[in-house]
């Protein structure tokens, strides 16, 4: 029936009543809705739950429109070093509301080294990099990422990737450009008389044997301020995609890694730091940044703990009671393991290998030790050695030796993390050359990804930081395959433990974590714990009898494809917080 013809006949407000009617069947029609709801009422009756509201609400939540992201949100939150560093979070639409889905912050601080002084001081001068990286969350990403799907991590971390190359460009141009002004500045100052140019010869002279030893430091690319934004919007979006999708960080991490997810995990091994020592420490030893324990294979994450808890209260007897050891002062170091008064490479080797055998542990058999040497920060570029300890200095060729004795009265060390600085090339390979057999040289690429590799090195150490994004870890996994491992940066977020989930999802064989003291590494550590409790609750855990071959003798597999059974978790890297 048609108003035109009665339109005397009928109010107003009964008029607009049926055409709302009929606005209303139309958008009824074209969206399903009747259809929608015969079928929920169906499968309602179907299966009679108790929480009838309850199980239409998730039955409809699985026809929703996917969440797409509506904003960004940057702020300055204070890590466990007490620095402050960037978060984003990430806000959905989901269901037509906007809520906040989750965070994550990386690690924004540059480990100052002897060969990274000048990269660090650049990137601090004159530009506060946390709040650079908070305006850039606030501002481009935020506008970048706006509507995109949180569920299609390679889009995102490509754009926020390719706003960073740009900017980093931008900024490189300008220091190139003001490099080329200092010269022409130089170029142009009077010339010095014949006098002061006798004088500079005859020193020239006098260094040159220092020169002619000593390799030049590589160049370094500086850490852009407000690099942290793109490693920890790229987190955060990975995370988020987690939570949509219903499914925990590590299992997500797994299927973007491999074209065919995994149908079962294997647990990383724990490397867990038993001392610290290095120059931070209260000792004249600066040599051994830490000593680090890899436990058996295929032992729980659970027992890896509670053997070397009890490992650290006989070694703190040890010290109490004062024996050959000869240590005086303990306090607990930022990497959570205590740090003693060692003056001599042999001394918290001495203290360990004590320990083991009062604890009944087989050291070289039962468990093993790695050593972190962080030689690159003991460099005297003056005198063109390595400051073992205070006021004892070792040319690259003397470390070679040192390290050769060290491993002959220790056989049980099985492997070095950086043993010199990335220029010593030579070193390395004689190094590897004498030990290589018995003892892995390890080396940390963070910093320099894309490095040239160095000669006689079996693995790398990789850490969470910067710009690196998720798609970054896992291209550098695939790319490494089977000796990659995962380290902790000198500062991490107090209560994040997205770490453990990324050294299981990226099929690390090794993980390490730090001492077993504080809240931002035990948090890590009990997920790992979690993990592994809840893949052996659904039966998709692999026991590993025999150590993955980073450590051992065995040569690296890395022609098996990512999706076969044997690589579902075989990229054999470590990951530290």
């Amino acid at each position: 029936m048609s108003y035109r013809g009665v339109s005397g006949r009928v109010s107003g407000a009964e008029r607009d009543f049926y055409e709302q009617k009929n606005r209303a069947a139309e958008f009824y029609r074209v969206t399903g809705v009747p259809e929608a709801v015969e079928a929920a009422l169906n499968e309602l009756f179907l299966h009679q739950p108790r929480d009838v509201n309850g199980y239409l609400a998730n039955y409809f939540k699985k026809l929703s429109v996917p969440p797409t992201i509506s904003r960004l949100k940057g702020k300055a939150v204070y890590d466990a070093g007490g620095q402050l560093t960037a978060e984003a979070e990430i806000f959905c639409i989901v269901c037509n509301q906007e809520k906040s889905v989750s965070s994550a912050a990386v690690s924004g601080h540059v480990e100052i080294d002897s060969t990274s002084l000048d990269r660090n001081a650049e990137s601090q001068e004159g530009v506060d990099p946390v709040q650079t990286a908070v305006r850039w969350i606030d501002g481009p990403l935020n506008d970048m990422l706006k509507g995109r799907n949180p569920c299609n991590q390679s889009e995102v971390d490509q754009i926020i990737s390719d706003f960073f190359a740009a900017c980093y460009q931008e900024e490189k141009d300008i220091r190139e450009k003001e490099a080329e002004s200092r010269s022409s500045s130089e170029t142009d100052a009077a010339s010095p008389s014949p006098g002061a140019k006798k004088k500079s010869a005859e020193k020239s002279k006098k260094n040159s044997s220092t020169e002619k030893l000593l390799p030049p430091v590589e160049p370094t690319e500086f850490v852009l301020p407000g690099s942290s934004a793109v490693g920890s919007v790229s987190l955060a979006v990975a995370k988020t995609g987690a939570q949509i999708l219903g499914v925990p960080l590590y299992e997500y991490i797994a299927a973007l890694k491999n074209p065919t997810p995994p149908t079962r995990f294997h647990m990383p091994v724990s490397l867990v730091t038993l001392l610290s020592c290095g120059k931070n420490s209260p000792g004249k030893l600066n040599l051994l940044e830490e000593v680090i324990l890899i436990p058996k294979a295929g032992q729980p994450v659970r027992e890896i703990f509670t053997m070397t808890l009890e490992l650290q209260k006989e070694m703190m007897r040890i010290i109490n009671s004062s024996t050959k050891a000869g240590v005086v002062q303990v306090v607990l170091s930022d990497s959570g393991a205590p740090a003693g008064t060692y003056d001599r490479p042999e001394q918290p080797l001495d203290l360990v290998s004590e320990a083991c055998a009062n604890s009944g542990l087989a050291l070289g058999t039962e468990v093993h030790l790695v050593l972190n040497c962080a030689a690159g920060q003991l460099m005297d570029y003056s005198k063109g050695k390595y400051e073992v300890t205070t006021g004892v200095w070792k040319s690259p060729d003397e470390l070679v030796e040192l390290y050769q004795a060290l491993i002959k009265k220790f056989p049980a060390v099985v492997a070095l993390i950086d043993p010199f600085r990335r220029e010593d090339a030579v070193q390395w390979e004689k190094l590897s050359d004498a030990i290589g057999g018995s003892c892995a040289l390890l080396s940390d690429i963070t910093y320099n990804p894309k490095a040239s590799p160095l000669p006689g090195v079996r693995g790398h150490i990789v850490k969470h930081a910067h710009e690196t994004t998720v798609s970054d870890l896992i291209c550098t996994v695939l790319e490494h395959r089977g000796s990659v491992l995962m380290g902790t940066t000198c500062s991490e977020p107090c209560s994040d433990d997205y770490l453990s989930d990324m050294a299981v999802g990226l099929g690390l064989d090794y993980v390490k974590l730090g001492g077993l003291s504080g809240a931002e590494r035990m948090t890590k550590y009990n997920r790992l714990i979690s993990i592994e409790e809840e893949l052996a609750r659904q039966g998709i855990l692999v026991s590993q009898e025999r150590r993955p071959p980073l450590f051992t003798h065995e040569p690296q597999d890395r022609s098996s494809p990512a999706g076969s059974p044997s690589s579902e978790t075989a990229s054999g890297s470590v990951q530290t917080p």
